[in-house]
């Protein structure tokens, strides 16, 4: 087999994209297929962990733009290798890290108060006496921040 032996047809049943998806994909320099002489776009099976990459990380929330940054140092004459992978792992956790945590405080206060400033709550003159959240900014500065300064 060759190193590009996959059409767009067998990577979209492979990871359950439309091929829209992968031409788009392709459109946005996430993935390099080669062309054949006939005009057909053939991938390498390292292009199936690239996409499939690709759609998980836009299933957590990642823009494409930071997908794309995470992929651009990634050879395209191989396959990511482990140290590629553990790389791109630990900076994606740190932010879904960041994110299970602004979870975690919004479902823990939801039901009291959340961190809006709106002083409208009996209980706000407790959690945001003097609006002291807004010298953090705009927004439920309890859930995004964690903590607001006194």
């Amino acid at each position: 087999m060759k190193r590009h032996d996959l059409t767009i047809g067998d990577v979209a049943e492979r990871t359950g994209l439309a091929t829209s998806a992968i031409r788009h994909y392709e459109s946005e320099g996430l993935v390099h297929p080669y062309r054949n002489d006939a005009g057909q776009r053939r991938f390498a099976r390292t292009d199936i962990r690239r996409l499939s990459f690709i759609l998980i990380a836009q299933q957590l929330g990642f823009p494409l733009s930071d997908i794309r940054d995470q992929l651009a140092p990634l050879p395209q004459s191989r396959g990511p290798n482990k140290s590629d992978w553990a790389r791109m792992s630990r900076r994606f956790g740190r932010v879904l890290d960041e994110r299970i945590a602004q979870m975690q405080r919004l479902r823990d206060r939801l039901d009291g108060c959340i961190g809006c400033g709106c002083l409208s709550l009996e209980n706000c003159s407790l959690y945001n006496a003097e609006d002291r959240a807004a010298k953090r900014g705009a927004g439920p500065r309890f859930v995004i921040d964690d903590t607001v300064d006194d």
